[in-house]
């Protein structure tokens, strides 16, 4: 609810800070002293439009803000959270329009655009009359206050997974049924590709594997003529190492005689030699497997050569040609199987809409029932209200297109006529702007506990009425205020005195300027005000005790 407005060179407002509380608050004053302007101020926090004249005459700006409790609302700080703009404290919404027009919008703090505003705004408050703020004029708001008197969240929740379900499986459908006539030719075009692909070991080993042949096959020429190079050096010729080695080791085993220290000495080049003459046979065995082959060669070189030219044609590198034969086996095996899989959505397909339209159905009914018997209920209130001939209704009527949506096949709308023998019609064209602030108040009581939206303000709900009917006006909105934040500008004492709050406003004169303020009331305020409201500027004995019976009648049935 609306707990803190602060106002700040508003049209004729210097500044203005304004606390208010849970039930209801009622604003009064002469008429001309801008009673509608806190509503305007308000109206702007919540993303009226706004133009340079709202900005009081030589100021450079207008500043207003607007903290709520949202605690209570669950919704509320849902979205907030979701536009990563809540806060843990309270919720403060703040415009800002500057002297040429020009205007800024802010949420705890940060910046956001205008519509941001708005659609906060919309989970907060509510306001009746004259005004832009009439959410019951839109039908979506129509809906849910129908289905909220008829208890249909439940059921709401399994006909939204519904909707969502038949349009995943409509989407699968699609994606197989779109592209059906071309699948033969992609068909083939798979099969050709996965083939060339297959041919190949396109494994990290046989890659490697690949290369490595290829290399020896490539040096074979190279490898021979060195190798054969190598065994003359270290084996074959008369100055080869292995011969020098064993005149080395004939030579130590004649000093071995006069220097046993020479052992170790002997040993190790013993060693040597026999490392050489493995080292010797490895190479030798590894010459004579040795061969030039250039058709092999010829054969690796054209593989090598399909790999590159793969590669560039799926565009990866060639160790990625793996990962592409994988999907594309994937892609062909699921167009051999698109066929059984197009039955099954299509059975899929059948079955979720025939339960869908089967809650539809329900939801139907528990909204036919809901609208009724909530007509009948504001009808009543309306010939409480003063309005005699007037009837509301509600009509449910199936959507022209059929399709499923997520709120079911229904059109809500609410009708109303405001004279016996007058055709229904829509609120906004058939009511005036007195009548359309007591049609808002009379569903509002009607469907008290079906609207989630914690404050409502009613701009002068009693134009046009007076006596006994605006006593039961201000009995209705007071009994409102048990379920929401009330606010109410009035002109009627019969509507003020039935309050839990009163602010006055007034217009003051300092140094030739005139400026709007609003104060809160005390008791003995309150009878005074409501006193004026009866009897004029002169008040009188009567007049005062009128008014302080008239308070003392609402607080005993509070």
């Amino acid at each position: 609810m609306l707990i803190h407005l602060h106002v700040r060179d508003f049209t004729i407002v210097d500044e203005l800070e304004l606390d208010f509380h849970s039930g209801m608050t009622t604003l009064t004053g002469e008429t001309g002293a801008g009673k509608s302007i806190l509503l305007d101020a308000l109206g702007l926090a919540l993303g009226d439009r706004a133009s340079a004249d709202v900005v009081r005459p030589q100021a450079d700006r207008t500043e207003i803000s607007a903290t709520f409790d949202v605690d209570t609302l669950p919704d509320c700080v849902a979205w907030l959270e979701e536009q990563d703009l809540a806060d843990d404290s309270d919720c403060i919404l703040r415009r800002v329009v500057q002297s040429n027009g020009r205007s800024k919008a802010f949420i705890n703090g940060r910046p956001v655009p205008l519509q941001q505003l708005r659609e906060l705004g919309a989970f907060l408050v509510d306001i009746h009359g004259q005004h832009e703020h009439q959410s019951l004029m839109r039908r979506d708001v129509q809906r849910a206050i129908v289905d909220a008197h008829a208890g249909n969240a439940t059921l709401l929740q399994e006909v939204q997974r519904l909707h969502q379900e038949i349009g995943e499986c409509e989407r699968a459908r699609e994606a197989l049924r779109g592209g059906f006539e071309d699948q033969e030719s992609r068909r083939e075009i798979l099969a050709y590709q996965t083939s060339e692909l297959e041919a190949l070991d396109l494994t990290p080993e046989g890659l490697d594997a690949l290369n490595a042949e290829h290399r020896r096959l490539a040096n074979a020429g190279t490898l021979l003529e060195s190798g054969q190079r190598l065994l003359q050096m270290l084996y074959e010729d008369d100055q080869a190492a292995q011969s020098v080695l064993g005149q080395a080791l004939r030579e130590l085993d004649d000093l071995l005689d006069k220097e046993p220290a020479l052992e170790a000495v002997h040993e190790q080049i013993s060693g040597a030699q026999a490392q050489l003459q493995e080292g010797v046979s490895v190479l030798r065995n590894y010459l004579d497997g040795l061969e030039i082959d250039p058709a092999r060669l010829a054969e690796l070189e054209e593989r090598i050569g399909t790999l590159s030219d793969l590669a560039r044609k799926h565009q990866v590198a060639e160790e990625e040609l793996a990962d592409v034969h994988e999907r594309l086996a994937a892609e062909l095996r699921e167009l051999d199987n698109s066929g059984e899989r197009l039955a099954e959505l299509e059975q899929q397909h059948r079955a979720l809409l025939e339960d869908y339209h089967r809650r539809a159905a329900e939801l139907r009914e528990r909204r036919q029932a809901a609208a009724a018997d909530l007509a009948e209920g504001v009808t009543g209130q309306l010939a409480e209200l003063g309005m005699a001939g007037a009837a509301f209704s509600i009509q449910v009527s199936p959507r022209d297109e059929g399709r499923p949506s997520p709120h079911g096949l229904d059109d809500i709308s609410f009708q109303v006529r405001t004279n016996a023998g007058q055709p229904y019609g829509p609120l906004n064209r058939i009511a005036s702007g007195g009548e359309l602030s007591r049609l808002s108040l009379a569903i509002q009581v009607a469907a008290t506990g079906s609207t989630r939206i914690p404050t409502l303000i009613f701009d002068e709900a009693d134009a046009g009425i007076g006596g006994g009917i605006a006593e039961v006006v201000g009995r209705q909105l007071r009994s409102l205020a048990g379920h929401h934040q009330v606010l109410c500008v009035t002109h009627l004492p019969q509507v003020a005195s039935q309050a839990h709050h009163h602010l006055q406003v007034y217009k003051r004169s300092e140094d030739e300027r005139t400026a709007t303020t609003v104060a809160p009331l005390d008791r003995d305020q309150r009878i005074q005000e409501v006193a004026r409201m009866l009897g004029g500027m002169e008040l009188t004995r009567a007049t005062m005790d009128h008014a302080a019976e008239m308070l003392e009648k609402a607080e005993s049935t509070a």
